[in-house]
């Protein structure tokens, strides 16, 4: 049985940080979802599935105006927007549904939490746990402006102003994330793979679905953030530390798809 369900758009990069974790520590959890534009057409929910015509007479279910990502309304129960007070995705539910996890970085806590006894991925003690969410609140902040710019690009009007944001807040993650990698080879923390490496990782795919909208920059004469030639030459223990990472064996299952594809919808909008 699963120890953790979670609802989110698929593929998501934010939601292959739990499967990781999971997977290193042995931990079940359960993934539901579908295409971001297909969630108008689910019930949003701890058992969220495609709507039935049924579920549009249930009292419990709320018809929520769009909110950021979506133009169309969404259907939500009471009982989803009790569990997520602030109604996104991803929403993760304890087993029995009545307790709710959001924020991406809480819900890989949770998975490393509920590993904890197979494999330390949230450190030894108080202060390497400390230490490993200064680096997920650094992560969060350069999420939410990768997020800005990712969500403009997809509605095809990036601007020049939110990409230079983006490029400089790439900048400094990158920066701090090669500072901390000095005669480190494997993990952040303590030298040892941690929710940090996982986190870092993570975040990278999920800047790098700017290469889904080459052709688009392009045509608006606007440089990409993304670019990782030069960010492997000007941060090569981050950059390294990326690579090796996704090669690995308990990453690379939902890691490389997801590169595989951008690669190939890279190809399709060169030619």
């Amino acid at each position: 049985m699963a120890v953790i369900r979670i609802f989110s758009y698929l593929p998501n990069p934010r939601i292959m940080k739990a499967n990781i974790a999971a997977r290193l520590c042995g931990v079940e959890i359960e993934i539901r979802g579908d295409k971001p534009k297909e969630l108008i057409n689910w019930l949003w929910d701890f058992d969220a599935r495609p709507l039935e015509v049924d579920d549009f007479e249930h009292k419990d279910v709320v018809q929520v105006q769009p909110s950021s990502g979506f133009d169309k309304t969404l259907h939500k129960t009471n009982a989803f927007l009790e569990a997520h007070p602030f109604g996104t995705v991803p929403a993760a539910f304890s087993p029995n549904g009545n307790i709710g996890i959001f924020e991406s970085n809480s819900i890989l806590r949770t998975v490393a939490r509920l590993g904890q006894g197979k494999e330390k991925l949230y450190g030894s003690g108080p202060y390497e746990a400390s230490r490993i969410d200064s680096f997920l609140d650094v992560s969060l902040v350069f999420a939410r402006q990768s997020q800005i710019y990712l969500l403009a690009l997809s509605q095809g009007a990036p601007d020049l102003q939110t990409r230079n944001q983006t490029a400089n807040a790439l900048e400094y993650y990158l920066s701090g994330i090669d500072n901390a990698l000095k005669n480190k080879l494997n993990g952040l923390v303590n030298n040892q793979l941690s929710i940090a490496d996982i986190c870092f990782v993570c975040e990278i795919c999920q800047i790098s679905r700017e290469r889904a909208h080459l052709k688009n920059l392009k045509n608006l004469n606007i440089d990409v953030v993304y670019d990782q030639k030069k960010l492997g030459a000007k941060y090569p223990r981050a950059m390294g530390h990326f690579d090796r990472l996704c090669d690995h064996p308990d990453f690379s299952p939902d890691i490389s798809p997801f590169m595989e594809k951008l690669s190939r919808i890279e190809k399709e909008s060169s030619i």
